[in-house]
């Protein structure tokens, strides 16, 4: 299922940057664009994991300089019949994680270096936990190219937006002018709407699943509590096109885009979790 959802976020993704490009060049710039977007669809593909680490400028760690993380990782990993991701610290100060790559074989975690101050070893477990849930449930692929292609049309937009602040074309008739304002306004909104309905469902589940590999749903929960309050007190700096793959919306407070909130409600979370009996 989620091989199938990856296929139909590219063609989306695809569709919106084709219309970036007639708004921007016409039946040329629609050629332009395609070809852009074929391109990034395959490097997306097989370097997505790759990119949305250096999207956060996370920095691989080795087993001596976090052997704690690395220990609670290899004892969910067992647990979950995956192979060892590789393990990453993400720079900054808000308590967060994130699992991407594309497959199992190529997973990489990552945490941030204010999560690794803030939780208990039992929470962090927890956290951890549901990361690797996202690993086995396959999840990575399609969060790591939303972020890929998500980025490239909030880039574009971007791009169109500085250039014509700074002069443009002022010879162009309105109704280009007015497309370009369009895609400037629309394409990121309708990139992170697509993030959106991709990540909802599957935050419960790993949640769900994440709990079971700790055996406890209540270090997860308790983790979710710390969390959820740290994203409303500390900026996390985070390019927005990532937002998506972390286990708290990091962007609370600081971005137009926490309207279209990629997460489920964390007290919803928190709830069903704390409802959970694991025999």
């Amino acid at each position: 299922m989620n091989s199938l959802k990856t296929w139909i976020l590219m063609a989306l993704l695809t569709v919106i940057l084709v219309l970036i490009g007639h708004f921007v060049g016409g039946p040329r710039g629609m050629l332009v664009f395609l070809l852009i977007s074929v391109a990034m669809n395959f490097i997306g593909y097989w370097a997505s994991g790759s990119i949305a680490i250096a999207m956060t400028g996370s920095y691989p760690v080795a087993e001596h300089e976090l052997p704690e993380v690395y220990a609670i990782v290899r004892r969910l990993v067992h647990r979950a019949g995956l192979p060892m991701p590789e393990i990453y610290v993400t720079p900054s100060p808000q308590p967060n994680a994130f699992a991407t790559g594309r497959n199992p074989r190529h997973a990489k975690v990552a945490v941030t270096e204010g999560i690794l101050r803030a939780l208990t070893p039992r929470e962090l477990e927890g956290v951890l936990a549901h990361e690797i849930a996202h690993i086995r449930n396959r999840d990575i692929l399609i969060s790591s190219m939303a972020a890929v292609l998500a980025g490239v049309i909030t880039y574009i937009a971007n791009v169109l937006q500085w250039s014509m602040w700074f002069g443009g074309n002022r010879d162009e008739d309105r109704s280009s002018w007015l497309g370009e304002i369009a895609t400037i306004i629309l394409a990121p909104i309708a990139a992170t709407i697509i993030q959106l309905a991709i990540s909802r469902a599957r935050e419960y589940k790993a949640d769900e699943i994440g709990a079971r590999l700790v055996g406890d749903p209540n270090p997860l929960a308790d983790a979710l509590e710390r969390l959820e309050y740290y994203a409303h007190q500390i900026p996390a700096g985070f390019n927005p096109a990532t937002a998506h793959m972390f286990i708290v919306n990091p962007l609370r407070g600081e971005s137009i885009l926490q309207l279209f909130s990629t997460h489920p409600p964390t007290a919803e979370r928190i709830r069903r979790l704390r409802a959970m009996r694991i025999l």
